[in-house]
């Protein structure tokens, strides 16, 4: 089989969509697949076209996936994003007399795997570990702290998607083809496609309202951002403020001292109760949905009316440094000091009880994994043809696991003996995280990284870079995985070879790598953009960092010697998040939407308060647009919320880069 094909010469010669719905595909078995669905190693689909598209709107949507996970530790999927801008794009281009024939819909599928690879797979390690390590490394003396060299950040996250795709490939058969599993973002990405090719007219206004959504808000940044002004001392400053003050009317808690010594009330924006300008987070929070919102703003209110002033009142003599500190030094840090320590341990305990709860679906990928032979020997030699060779996995998992291991030793101090374990524990985490993906649509990345850490902190209990990056290796690994499984449920549906899949997405990680390493460095200049500087929230609290660096502190630093409030609230925190999803495990479906959400109330808790308000607006958006008109917010709910993603962040990467090597 050749690797890359030609796509038709004439618009007629393309392959049509099947005339079987994926609703119908989705409960066939593997044999009648083949005979009914399975379009042949023919079909173009793997083109030089798709690949290069895909690529580019990947790298796109990398900045996307990257922007938002440093705001809010989510990683948005980008398949149905991708296949939406690359149909309307393309159809533009066709229209122009640019190309010639129109993309087949194989095609755009192996452009949404290109794509998916490039802005998912690749940006988990960099929210989540990497910013985490960024923050530890700094200190008083040095607060920007130290990034870690390009090349080397470039082959851990390179490899570390990598690992994750290639261990895909034995699950694949088993959980797609035989068990015939959901995979609901596949099956969804799925439904789009054929939608997109059935009713082009109703496609086309999608993605004219995404392309205007983009360009519109993509204005946001330049206002907001771009350094083109000086402040009243002289310093760099862009032409609108970031933030509004529009609470300060309502009473606040607590007292601060100000520049002259003397004691001052505080004031809502002492506590981070301000009015964001920039509406990225109310277009997440239009996705995310109410619940879930509802759940952080309430922690957040909570944290600035109770939790905040109360570790503001209490004083602790450290033993190691003799000084006199508060569980709550100023307003302005409640988030990161007071509150990570109450909102990590809640998301940590109804993670891995949740994990736990699932012990049947554990069961299941362990007997799955097993597989066998089923069919004649004539089938099985078309599946032998049609799915990605094992050799593949064995020389894929080799080569990028042994990358791993060599990094974790020479730049992160992990033993190989311990790299080794930690790989061979990533395929055994990986097979259950893209079970419970295939089953609910939730892939359980961050109880996977806390079962590392959690495994590495009694290992190496001193070492807070060892015991993040072994952690980083299962959290991306899985993460990949699943999304590749993801993407082949799509393709099954559709039709598609797995092979020539399989090989678009491995070509997206390359593109992905290079945008988000890329962003990383233009987004985060150094540890300030996370910690904040200067009495004002930071640019990006990239809250699953936090969660990751508290962990690896607790190990490090050991329970005895943390402030007796953290101590209080780590336990609190652990029992309110089991107690949580216990509820939610327990209660009736129709009243499990008005309980509160253990991911919600922690994330609130861990968060500036204006980035909870604006989800919290962003939801009530969408409910109100729902309610008034069902089938229009069907439609065009998603699109508009991920065009004014894509325009913020593609455009905030780029001011990030005229403000920090243009105009520096």
């Amino acid at each position: 089989m050749s690797l890359f094909q030609t796509p038709p010469d004439k618009p007629e010669d393309a392959p049509r969509p099947l005339n079987v719905s994926p609703d119908r595909v989705a409960e066939m078995d593997e044999q009648q697949w083949y005979a009914e669905v399975y379009q042949g190693a023919d079909a173009p689909q793997l083109t030089v076209r798709a690949v290069a598209l895909g690529s580019a709107l990947g790298f796109l949507l990398a900045f996307t996936n990257l922007y938002v996970g440093l705001k809010t530790g989510w990683g948005l999927g980008v398949a149905i994003t991708a296949a939406i801008m690359a149909y309307g794009i393309w159809t533009m281009l066709l229209k122009a007399g640019v190309v010639k024939t129109p993309m087949t819909i194989l095609e755009t599928n192996c452009m949404q795997s290109t794509a998916s690879a490039a802005g998912y797979a690749t940006v988990g390690t960099i929210v989540s570990a990497i910013a985490a390590l960024l923050m530890l490394s700094a200190t008083e003396a040095n607060p920007k702290g130290e990034h870690l060299p390009w090349l080397v950040l470039g082959l851990w996250t390179l490899f570390q998607a990598a690992l994750g795709t290639v261990l895909a490939i034995p699950m694949k058969r088993n959980m797609i083809n035989r068990e015939k599993l959901k995979f609901p973002s596949g099956t969804a990405a799925a439904v789009t496609l054929y939608s997109l090719y059935s009713e082009g007219a109703s496609a086309l206004k999608k993605a004219k309202l995404l392309v205007w959504t983009a360009g519109l808000s993509a204005i946001v940044p330049l206002l907001i951002d771009l350094q083109l002004s000086k402040d009243k001392d002289g310093n760099p400053a862009a032409l609108l403020p970031t933030d509004s003050k529009l609470f300060d009317w309502l009473p606040a808690r607590g007292t601060h001292a100000a520049e002259s010594g003397e004691l001052v009330a505080n004031k809502p924006s002492d506590w981070t109760i301000v009015m964001d300008h920039n509406p990225v987070m109310i277009a997440a929070g239009a996705i995310v949905g109410l619940r879930v919102t509802v759940s952080m703003l309430a922690a957040g209110i909570l944290l600035a009316y109770v939790v905040g002033p109360l570790g503001a009142e209490a004083s602790w003599l450290s033993p190691i440094t003799g000084k006199t500190i508060y569980a709550t030094s100023v307003p302005y840090k409640a988030w990161k000091e007071i509150g990570l320590w109450l909102g990590v341990p809640i998301m940590v305990s109804s993670g891995l009880l949740a994990f736990g709860l699932q012990w049947r679906t554990i069961v299941r990928a362990f007997q799955g994994v097993r597989g066998g032979t089923s069919g004649t020997s004539a089938h099985e030699k078309l599946v032998a043809e049609t799915e990605v060779p094992f050799q593949w996995f064995l020389i894929g998992t080799l080569v990028s696991g042994s990358g791993c291991v060599a990094i974790a030793a020479w730049s992160f101090g992990v033993p190989w003996y311990y790299g080794i374990l930690a790989v061979l524990m990533t395929f055994v985490l990986a097979l259950v995280a893209c079970r419970a993906t295939g089953e609910s649509d939730i892939t359980p990345v961050g109880a996977m990284g806390k079962i590392m850490q959690l495994t590495y902190g009694v290992l190496i209990p001193q070492s807070t870079t060892a015991n993040l990056m072994t952690a980083s290796i299962t959290a991306s690994a899985s993460g990949a995985a699943a999304d590749l499984l993801n993407d082949l449920k799509s393709g099954y549906l559709l039709g598609a070879n797995p092979r020539r899949q399989f090989i678009a997405q491995v070509s997206g990680i390359l593109a992905g790598t290079v945008a988000t390493v890329g962003g990383f460095y233009l987004l985060v200049p150094d540890a300030t953009a996370l910690t904040g500087v200067d009495g004002r929230a930071p640019a990006f609290p990239a809250p699953a960092a936090q969660t990751w660096k508290a962990v690896a502190d607790l190990f490090k630093d050991g329970f005895a010697n943390m402030h007796p409030m953290h101590q209080q609230a780590i336990v609190v925190g652990l029992v309110i998040g089991a107690v949580l999803l216990v509820l939610e495990t327990i209660a009736p479906k129709n009243i499990k939407g008005w309980l509160p959400s253990a991911t919600g109330v922690g994330l609130g808790l861990i968060l500036p308060f204006q980035y909870p308000l604006s989800m919290f607006i962003g939801a009530m958006i969408a409910y109100i647009w729902t309610k008034r008109s069902a089938k229009s917010a069907e439609d065009y709910l998603v699109p508009a919320s991920a065009g004014i993603i894509a325009g913020v962040s593609i455009m905030g990467v780029l001011v990030a880069f005229l403000n920090n090597v243009v105009l520096a």
